[in-house]
């Protein structure tokens, strides 16, 4: 995995350190030895969620073909909820809400994934009963009102929505799952070698419709939930309410319009694993409420 912000920022106060103790002497040199010691000790105490490797699956599709795929069948689904009257105005309160959330956890992205300091992101709000929200490819969010009215949700757990879902994208679990889908990538390799890579590309255009019907597995699923709780953390936002949030989605799990639940479902396993993940996160959350 990349340097994390927290590993770059215990790296700097390190160099820092250093540099002071060349310009001023024996008795800074220990203070600077001393206060790199303290950083590296603090680091190790607010810790990071432990996640494995994107799976190497993912790079049997090209990332910027369903990056565009994603962008166009986005851009569709914008316009048919906006001539529908659907699509919320930039000024409505829970849009404005929705975004404000977003640009603080999207500096976090680029740690999980480099891609993403490129990506266009966009925020947007269907009016709809259905509980549900995504962010496909290349960062492309939307948040069905459904969602944040019937479960009443707190800034802070729509924050470990979005993060979640961002985490489905910065992992590529899309982009693996479609691989996997073409016969665990077997037909995706013999047509790289007899079509070329640009037309092995179209086999991910193709696909693209298939984007939002994805269901992703366990792993996939616990490896959204701990990057997308680590992203909420470092924007100042209660990792707490991870868990009171997936409750809220138990009891809604009856609910006809829960299509979230359908690729997301809850369980007093999900729940736990978060429990056991907030303290790695508390330090992080607690030094992102004092910038």
């Amino acid at each position: 995995m990349e340097e994390t912000v927290s590993d770059y920022y215990s790296r700097m106060c390190i160099f820092c350190a250093a540099k002071q103790s060349s310009v001023h002497g024996p008795w800074q040199a220990r203070r600077a030895f001393l206060l790199a010691g303290g950083a590296l000790a603090g680091e190790a105490a607010i810790g990071q969620v432990n996640v494995g490797q994107s799976s190497e699956l993912r790079k049997l599709v090209p990332a910027e073909e369903l990056e565009t795929a994603s962008r166009q069948q986005y851009g569709e689904m914008m316009q048919e909820a906006k001539s529908k009257g659907a699509l919320a105005p930039a000024n409505h309160p829970q849009l404005v809400r929705l975004r404000s959330i977003a640009q603080r956890i999207i500096p976090y992205t680029n740690t999980w994934n480099s891609r993403a300091a490129n990506w266009q992101w966009e925020v947007n709000l269907i009016g709809s009963k259905q509980i549900n929200a995504f962010c496909m490819p290349g960062g492309k969010i939307a948040f069905y009102t459904g969602i944040l009215d019937q479960l009443k949700l707190t800034d802070d757990e729509t924050a470990m929505v979005m993060g979640h879902e961002m985490a489905h994208a910065l992992r590529e679990h899309a982009r693996a799952r479609i691989a996997k889908s073409q016969g665990t990538g077997a037909l995706l390799s013999i047509g790289a070698q007899l079509l070329g890579l640009g037309q092995l590309g179209d086999v991910a255009a193709n696909l693209g419709t298939q984007l939002l019907t994805l269901k992703f597995s366990r792993d996939d699923e616990s490896d959204a939930d701990l990057v997308g709780l680590e992203l909420a953390a470092r924007a100042a936002y209660d990792p707490q309410s991870s868990v009171s949030l997936w409750q809220k989605m138990g009891q809604a799990s009856g609910n006809n319009g829960a299509s979230f639940l359908s690729t997301h479902p809850s369980g007093p396993q999900r729940i736990a694993q978060l429990q056991s993940n907030v303290p790695r996160v508390q330090g992080l959350y607690e030094a992102a409420r004092k910038r």
